[in-house]
Parts: C-alpha cells; structure tokens; sequence
C-alpha cells in the first residue's frame, strides 16, 4: 500500500490541490475514487472518514486530513517542501490560502459547478454572472501581486501557489479568459512546466464524467 491515500475526484480543484502537490514532491500516493456526483462523499463509509461530506481527505496511516489547505500544510511541514522559512513568511503563506478559499476558489468553483454539473433547467445565470464577476476581481488582485514577483510569496513557490492554481486549469469550464490576467497566466504556465505536474483529468480518477457514471 502507497504511503497516502486521497481520496478525490477528477473534477475537484480543491482535490487537485492537494494531488498535485504529492506529485511534485514525488510522494508514494494512491488516488481513490469518490463517485461525488452520485452521492459518494455522503455515504456512511465516507462520512467515517470525512463527517463534513467533502473531498479532498487524506489518509496516512492513522491520520486523516481534510480541507485543502490543511492537507498542504500537512504535507509541506511533513516533507519539508513548498512551507515557510519563518513564522512570518509562514504567516503571509496562510493569508494567500485564506484569501483564495474565501475569495478565488470559491467563486470560480461555484461558478463552474452551476455551469458545468447542474441540470441547464438549474442554472441560474445571475447568480453564475455575479461569481465570476467576483472571481474577475479577485485575479486582478493576483495579477497584481504576480507582476512584480514569479511567485506568490516569496522568491519560491509554495503552498500558496498550489492553492491558488487549483482551479484554473479547468478554465474552458467557466467563463474568464485567463489570458486577460497575463501575469497569472505566465505564472500557472510556469507551474505547468515544473516535473511531476499533471493535469487533473489526468492525476485524478472520475473522467469523463458520463463514463464513471455509466461505469
């Protein structure tokens, strides 16, 4: 048995978050299928491992992690890689992470989500116009930060990074050119060409989605 388990699916940026960053670090890892669109993370079985019902969670041994950015920081104090290098760039690192929870990730995920996974009779087009606008705003603001640094915080890439790219490899799935935020765009580039990295349809189980539904 591979050292860690993750439970994931292919379409969760939060999930990849996590996935991509036991790649980069060359960690013995093994993904496991969460059929989250056929109720998967609301079974009895999941709920044991996960009693908020959501993916990612990470397994090592006897320690399970949940929450994306809790399983970075997990894994960052654990290998020594992507963490911080003093209480206060440690600090600056989690305040990325927070924001992009709260003000990134959210929105483009939802925004997604209601795009891509609900039934069209579903959808609510204010509501998805209203999310991307806020996650317009939000890449401005790192846009902003990433034009006069390579990386988020600091001269090196850290979980910070990890955190905020999650979603925006899925960007034909929700309506934002990324090429109008050229500085964010060169920096998730560069991270595409670090080794290890996959894509997450491709490091994930789960896709197609009408495959592992018809499975």
């Amino acid at each position: 048995m591979s050292e860690y388990q993750l439970h994931c699916f292919a379409q969760s940026g939060n999930a990849y978050k996590a996935a991509l960053m036991l790649n980069l670090i060359d960690a013995e890892w093994e993904p496991i299928w969460v059929d989250f669109f056929n109720g998967g993370s609301k079974t009895p079985e999941y709920l044991a491992i996960n009693e908020m019902g959501e993916v990612p969670a990470l397994v090592d041994g006897a320690n399970i992690i949940t929450q994306s950015g809790v399983i970075l920081d997990y894994l960052s104090s654990k290998h020594g890689k992507f963490g911080a290098t003093s209480a206060d760039h440690r600090r600056e690192i989690m305040r990325w992470i927070l924001w992009d929870n709260h003000k990134l990730t959210a929105n483009i995920a939802t925004a997604r989500s209601m795009m891509n996974f609900l039934a069209p009779e579903k959808r609510k087009q204010d509501v998805i116009d209203f999310l991307i606008g806020r996650a317009k705003t939000a890449l401005k603001v790192l846009d902003t930060r990433l034009a006069t640094q390579r990386w988020i915080v600091g001269d090196t890439m850290t979980t910070a990074d990890l955190s905020c790219v999650g979603y925006l490899f899925f960007d034909g799935e929700f309506s934002i050119e990324l090429a109008d935020y050229s500085k964010v765009a060169r920096w998730r580039d560069s991270i595409a060409a670090l080794p290890g990295w996959k894509h997450p349809y491709d490091l994930m189980p789960g896709h197609p989605l009408a495959e592992r539904k018809s499975a």
